[in-house]
């Protein structure tokens, strides 16, 4: 575990260093272990990707598809709040870069809940769905370095259409 925390915090010369991410803001009431850190991230990741998976099994019935969908990217998504811990999260999700995509992605959700539980369409789940997908890869772009505005770019390659 402590070659994975240097890993973490950049350090390979293995003298112990304290600075890693997945030590801060461990002080407090609800503060876990890195390993129960680790745990916590792979149980919620997992949770998440089987709900995935398992969505994609009764694809049929759209408001099962929605629901558990919907709960599983949530449940991906938060799995990193247990690396980084909930408020560096929800900081780097409001973070003026990804504020956009991430209330996009946040109404998306919404939507997609709503269409599936109070109207109960299946044509509106599925388009929320797709926009909840399209939402959430344009969230997931705005952590690496340039990423949107390279498909941006590649995006309006491939649609311009001059007559």
């Amino acid at each position: 575990m402590q070659k994975l925390n240097e890993f973490f915090s950049g350090g390979g010369d293995g003298e112990g260093t304290n600075d890693s991410f997945l030590e801060d803001g461990s002080e407090g009431l609800c503060s876990l272990s890195t390993t129960q850190r680790m745990y916590g991230f792979a149980a919620s990741l997992a949770a998440g990707l089987l709900l995935m998976f398992l969505s994609m099994i009764v694809f049929v019935v759209p408001i099962k598809f929605a629901l558990l969908f919907t709960f599983g990217n949530v449940l991906a998504i938060g799995s990193t709040a247990f690396l980084m811990g909930p408020e560096q999260q929800i900081n780097m999700m409001l973070d003026p870069v990804r504020i956009y995509a991430t209330s996009i992605y946040g109404g998306c959700v919404l939507l997609a809940l709503i269409c599936a539980l109070l109207i109960h369409s299946k044509i509106l789940t599925v388009i929320a769905i797709l926009c909840e997908t399209c939402a959430l890869i344009w969230y997931s772009l705005s952590y690496i370095p340039f990423a949107r505005r390279m498909v941006s770019e590649i995006m309006i390659r491939l649609c311009d259409t001059e007559l």
